[in-house]
């Protein structure tokens, strides 16, 4: 079976110019679009690598949803029926096409979704005859599949963004599809299911220019139809490959009992209650990137059909990967970036060493344990923190403005909604850490314009009476010193070198740009805050491991899971900067004499804690607060 095929099995497939049965393009077929246009040649080289992040997220996604279908086949094998006198259970139904079955398969290829042409033979793509239902062992390579290629004359609807549809029916040896046949056909004895062959996807053009000299790189071709088309073009696109599966199943199915997304495939028949054999289009390993679009200078559509027997457990694989009925509120802008993230779980599995992806999903299932453990003992540090001492406020003022910067770069460059609504949660907690570290309030009498309260902020008195506000304000004048000549030569570069879509683009990417490279920095402060006060308990060391250890895992998918070079760099600098706080906390011992954010000491705790003493006297500790000024600050 297709589905079963190693990667090396795949790749020798290919490598022989054919093409294998779960979807793969073959070579003769992949030279093919080396003469696609140039406009679609600079769109696939504008993809992005795959994202690690993505398909491991979307490897475990799909795990629920695997383990959510298993737990509704653990239910009973029956429901009762309203509608049935005393609510009697359902029977359960039966496969119309018994155990080794003799089938013959008509496919038919046409412009009509209704199709009933049955005697053009122009229309019929592909016959074959003795069929056997369920068997894994005859066809072309012993494992029950069989084949056939054909070149397609590409139809002149479908070149001008038209549709071309397949209509495959099943039917019982000595039967046709033709319901005019009277005697040859026969309803319980044939099994339909079409399909579009061509996609509709949307491609959309950039007018992306040299803000200076106002010259852009795109190819003229291009600016041309984004002038006639808008920015936004659907275009139909073609894959030459296309598994057709029929699923070996003879489950007692009971009728509104199936659970989804597989009540979707499984059809009864209205008068005998039982089910037809599943057919399904299995076009799971058909990579976007292998699409190509048809107009009018392509007049050929190569296509190469495959019929396989398919398990009834890797066929809910499909189901499931395929399932999208629960995210229909996003629109169809989310399906196109969900294929596009599909693919990426795609090549992870096809290129990646089975050891090394299970060690993958494990670990990452541990990465998400720690990232909400990080993310709830931030939580708790700042929602029951009472001092600033020791703690850079400016810091925090400078991750809002960074979450704010990303926020709306990706919503200039519309990224997957999944990742905008993350970054707008973490924005909205930037926010929030602010109310913490700062006195905000509403000034009713000096309003804006007259109408709207204006926001007042003010530093917090543990922070204005503490040296950690002169220590803050020291490492920002200092980091200054590199960050604005950094800033302006990145600024320069971005303008000279790089084409934007116009000034608001070209600030925002500037400045993401720039917080991406450079943005590590901005982390020192606290370094310099704990070296001037020789202190580093007033950290929440909780949620700084935990993002360490999510760190360290990161530094594991970007050195064995192809990524930018850039996000490698990102991940081992983190580590650096980790790295000192801990040598910080190494040289930094704990004091018990030191007094901390409440007011009390190490040694207080223990004198309280040793109990009455030999002469039966209470040991009375001397008040923190009756030192002198000078000791206190020494302290």
């Amino acid at each position: 079976m297709a589905a079963q095929e190693s990667p090396a099995a795949q790749r020798s497939t290919v490598s022989n110019g054919e093409v294998s049965s779960n979807g793969a393009a073959a070579s003769d077929q992949v030279a093919r679009t080396a003469d696609t246009p140039p406009d679609q040649q600079q769109q696939q080289q504008q993809q992005q690598q795959p994202n690690a992040w993505q398909v491991i997220k979307g490897v475990l996604f799909r795990i629920l949803i695997i383990w959510a279908i298993s737990s509704w086949f653990r239910r009973g094998p029956s429901t009762p029926d309203p509608s049935t006198p005393a609510g009697a259970p359902r029977l359960p139904s039966r496969n119309l096409f018994p155990k080794d079955t003799l089938m013959d398969l008509y496919i038919y290829i046409s412009e009509n979704e209704v199709f009933s042409d049955f005697n053009n033979t122009e229309s019929l793509f592909w016959f074959q005859r003795d069929l056997i239902y369920g068997d894994w062992t005859t066809g072309e390579e012993g494992d029950g599949c069989y084949g056939h290629y054909l070149e397609l004359d590409t139809p002149e609807s479908v070149q001008k963004n038209g549709s071309l549809y397949i209509h495959v029916y099943f039917t019982k040896s000595g039967f046709h599809p033709d319901p005019k046949r009277k005697g040859q056909y026969r309803r319980l004895a044939t099994v339909y299911a079409s399909r579009m062959l061509n996609k509709f996807k949307r491609r959309k053009f950039l007018k992306t220019k040299n803000l200076l000299t106002g010259v852009t790189e795109a190819d003229p071709e291009m600016i041309k139809r984004a002038e006639s088309h808008g920015p936004v073009e659907i275009i139909s696109h073609w894959h030459p490959n296309l598994t057709i599966n029929m699923v070996d199943d003879h489950t007692a199915w009971v009728k509104g009992s199936v659970p989804p997304p597989l009540d979707q495939h499984v059809k009864f028949d209205a008068v005998s209650g039982d089910y037809y054999p599943i057919v399904y289009f299995n076009d799971y390993w058909n990579l976007q990137k292998d699409y190509y679009p048809v107009n009018e200078t392509l007049e050929k559509l190569p296509l190469r059909l495959s019929f396989c027997p398919l398990s009834l457990w890797r066929w809910q694989l499909y189901a499931a990967q395929s399932a999208r009925s629960p995210w229909n509120f996003l629109g169809e802008d989310t399906y196109e970036q969900s294929d596009e993230d599909q693919d990426s779980v795609k090549v992870a599995l096809l290129e990646t060493n089975p050891y090394l992806l299970g060690l993958t999903i494990v670990v990452s299932i541990v990465h998400s344990v720690f990232e909400f453990l990080a993310f709830k003992n931030d939580i708790q540090f700042w929602n029951s923190r009472q001092s600033l001492e020791g703690l850079s406020v400016r810091s925090i003022i400078f991750g809002v403005f960074q979450s704010l910067v990303v926020l709306l770069y990706i919503l200039d460059n519309e990224t997957n909604f999944v990742v905008q609504v993350s970054v707008f949660i973490g924005l909205l907690i930037d926010f929030w850490k602010i109310t913490k570290v700062m006195d905000v309030k509403l000034d009713r009498e000096n309003k804006i314009a007259g109408v709207f309260p204006r926001l007042v902020f003010k530093d917090k008195s543990t922070y204005v009476e503490s040296s950690t506000k002169i220590y803050d304000d020291m490492a920002f004048k200092y980091l200054s010193w590199l960050l604005y000549p950094l800033f302006g030569c990145y600024a320069v570069y971005s303008l000279l070198y790089v084409e934007h879509k116009g000034w608001y683009s070209w600030v925002l990417s500037m400045l993401y740009g720039f917080l991406l490279t450079f943005g590590f920095i901005t982390m020192t402060p606290q370094l310099f805050i704990n070296y001037k006060m020789k202190s580093v308990a007033h950290l929440p060391w909780r949620m700084l491991t935990y993002k360490a250890l999510n760190t360290f895992i990161d530094d594991l998918f970007a050195f064995v899971i192809r990524m930018p070079m850039m996000y490698r760099i990102g991940c081992l600098r983190d580590d650096v900067v980790f790295f000192i706080y801990l040598y910080q906390r190494w040289i930094y011992r704990v004091d018990p004499n030191r007094v901390n954010e409440f007011g009390t000491s190490g040694l207080e705790h223990s004198e309280e804690n040793s109990g009455p003493g030999a002469a039966g006297e209470t040991l009375t500790p001397a008040a923190i607060t009756d030192k002198p000024e000078d000791e206190k600050k020494n302290d």
